[in-house]
């Protein structure tokens, strides 16, 4: 949305608005400023929830591993997980057989216990608008 329907919604004139934006990206809050596009559009038609298993837990591997991983750029998240697997992943390819392509170059990068691909049939919600919490009440 531009500055001035943004300056609308809150209440501020654009100047103001502009700074509080300009410091809510120093101190971290806004990450980046980016353009959502579909990815069936660009030719990348496959989603595919990866969960992976390791042996090896130690800080070095999960370094080494999330640098490795950070890189592929078929993988838009990646998310160190609580429960029965180690790690998460979504990637997204063309295709089965970028993916099978993507997924040869993951196991001959890495050593894994188990690796188990889900693949969506659907995306149903996909949003990157986070709910804010509100401020709690004073006593």
């Amino acid at each position: 949305m531009s500055l001035a329907e943004l300056s609308e919604k809150v209440g501020l004139s654009q100047t103001p608005c502009w700074k509080r934006i300009q410091k809510l990206e120093a101190n971290g809050t806004i990450l980046r400023r980016v353009a959502l596009l579909s990815p069936e559009k660009i030719g990348l038609g496959l989603t595919v929830f990866v969960s992976i298993e390791t042996a090896d837990h130690s800080a070095a591997w999960l370094k080494r591993f999330a640098d490795g991983v950070t890189a592929m750029p078929e993988v838009m998240e990646l998310y160190r997980m609580a429960g029965d697997v180690d790690y998460m992943l979504r990637v997204v390819v063309e295709d089965m057989a970028a993916y099978d392509t993507f997924y040869k170059r993951l196991i001959e990068a890495f050593p894994l216990k188990n690796v188990s691909s889900r693949f969506a049939m659907e995306r149903v919600k996909s949003t990157t608008v986070y709910r804010i919490p509100p401020e709690p009440v004073a006593a």
